[in-house]
């Protein structure tokens, strides 16, 4: 590819590879529904130790989205990536070939890691690299590899139940890791890391090459004007500072909202929660899981083509009125019981619905809008936040899910998600503001003029 003049498939290959990080996040918090009903029996796991190896990853993603902002704001958002594809890889391999529980403990805590950098830093690093008009579908290309990686992991998962080889299930994480180390090779860092870091020629020279023409000059005076007003490498305590408190409330309001509306025990337990409601064998539960994740990938396509034209606002609105009644749908099913086949049919139709609204609301535009609202100087860090948020309460729902259904009842603990997404939806109401159509500055002066005083 050619730095200067035209270059029409410049930004769709960054976007592409980059987007990697979305699938391997996918297939690795995806994979293990499947790999644990062999997994279970194979260590003779307890239920403690079943939640234990689920939910290890998401500390592991908690522990790395702490890091990955910081060292992205320092050594910018390509070298990071880059790395972060070949922990993928030694995660997975470590994982599949583990003898000892222990070890394969290790092998999901690393993989964890980079599930937690991957989640932050690809939809920041292609909302970077995006124009503005269709920076919304292009960054939530990043969602729709997230659920290809689930739904493939799901496939991945039957193509291997009947013989019970979870190793295999596991190791082929590697193999997207090693595509995405490479093409980050090839790749450019983000124009906007380098304006920040006083390389402009280089960054002028990457917008000419993405937006496969010279005129640019317009885009990066807006940039540079910008950084004038912020350009210095932030500290932790800058989220501190007035300006960023509105965007840090949203971002972490939407994270936590996004996890304790219960989308993960979707993931994670979908295959469990069939089997519960009278689909008895592997195959048959898991077969089912794969039809949700057919759902999820064919409604993120519908966001990708809405987004930019409906908006992100309407789009987590009508997604959340979905998941409320799909979720209270799915805890009357429970609540009534019957026939095993009638509760099965009422759970898959309940589930695959509830998955479809999330796919066009809150699964896109949470990691879409935490890309967009945060000010240049501190958009690492503050998406840091962000994301641990996301993966801390993705672990305290995985690691409760279990616990909640033995204490509460599977009606009940739907019954409390619901409740859950009828604040979502109050909280989104109330606060989230429309970003389609307008640059990152454009956002980031909005959103000054509403804090406070």
């Amino acid at each position: 590819m050619k730095i200067g003049g035209r270059d029409p498939v410049g930004f769709s290959l960054t976007a592409a590879i980059a987007a990697l990080g979305g699938l391997l996040f996918g297939y690795d918090t995806g994979v293990i529904s499947g790999a644990l009903l062999f997994i279970r029996v194979e260590f003779h796991l307890a239920p403690g130790a079943e939640g234990l190896v689920a939910g290890i990853a998401l500390a592991g993603a908690a522990g790395g989205a702490a890091f990955a902002g910081g060292l992205s704001d320092r050594f910018g958002r390509r070298r990071v990536i880059l790395v972060t594809g070949l922990v993928f890889v030694v995660g997975s391999v470590v994982a599949a070939l583990a003898p000892y529980l222990s070890l394969l403990i290790i092998g999901r805590l690393i993989i964890g890691v980079g599930i937690g950098v991957a989640s932050m830093l690809t939809p920041l690093y292609l909302a970077e690299t995006a124009p503005a008009r269709t920076r919304g579908a292009l960054v939530s290309l990043n969602q729709l590899a997230i659920t290809c990686g689930i739904l493939v992991s799901y496939l991945v998962g039957y193509a291997f139940a009947a013989s019970g080889e979870w190793r295999w299930m596991l190791g082929l994480g590697a193999v997207p890791g090693v595509i995405l180390a490479v093409g980050m090779l090839v790749l450019p860092e983000s124009p906007r890391w380098l304006a920040g870091h006083g390389r402009l020629d280089e960054a002028m020279a990457v917008l000419r090459r993405l937006r496969g023409t010279s005129d640019v000059e317009a885009e990066f005076a807006e940039l540079r004007t910008d950084l004038q007003r912020e350009g210095r490498l932030p500290s932790w305590r800058e989220l501190l500072n007035p300006a960023v408190r509105l965007p840090l409330v949203i971002g972490v309001g939407l994270a936590i909202f996004q996890q304790i509306t219960g989308i993960n025990t979707v993931i994670y337990f979908a295959p469990t929660i069939f089997q519960a409601a009278g689909l008895s064998s592997a195959s048959s539960a898991i077969l089912a899981t794969a039809g949700v994740g057919v759902v999820n990938v064919a409604m993120t396509v519908v966001a990708i083509r809405l987004i930019d034209s409906v908006g992100r606002r309407a789009l987590l609105l009508v997604g959340l009125l979905g998941m409320v009644v799909c979720l209270a749908l799915l805890g009357l099913g429970f609540a009534i019981g019957g026939g095993a086949a009638a509760l099965g049919w009422i759970t898959a139709l309940s589930l695959a619905a509830y998955v479809g609204f999330f796919a066009i609301g809150l699964g896109p535009v949470f990691w879409l809008l935490i890309s967009e609202i945060f000010p240049l100087y501190v958009r690492g860090r503050g998406m840091g936040v962000a994301t641990i948020a996301n993966w801390g309460f993705n672990l305290l729902v995985t690691v409760t899910f279990l616990e909640l259904v033995e204490r509460l009842g599977r009606a009940e603990t739907f019954f409390l998600y619901a409740a859950f997404t009828v604040g979502a939806f109050i909280f989104t109401w109330s606060l989230v503001r429309e970003t389609k159509g307008r640059s990152l500055e454009e956002i980031e002066a909005d959103l000054r003029l509403r804090q406070p005083a």
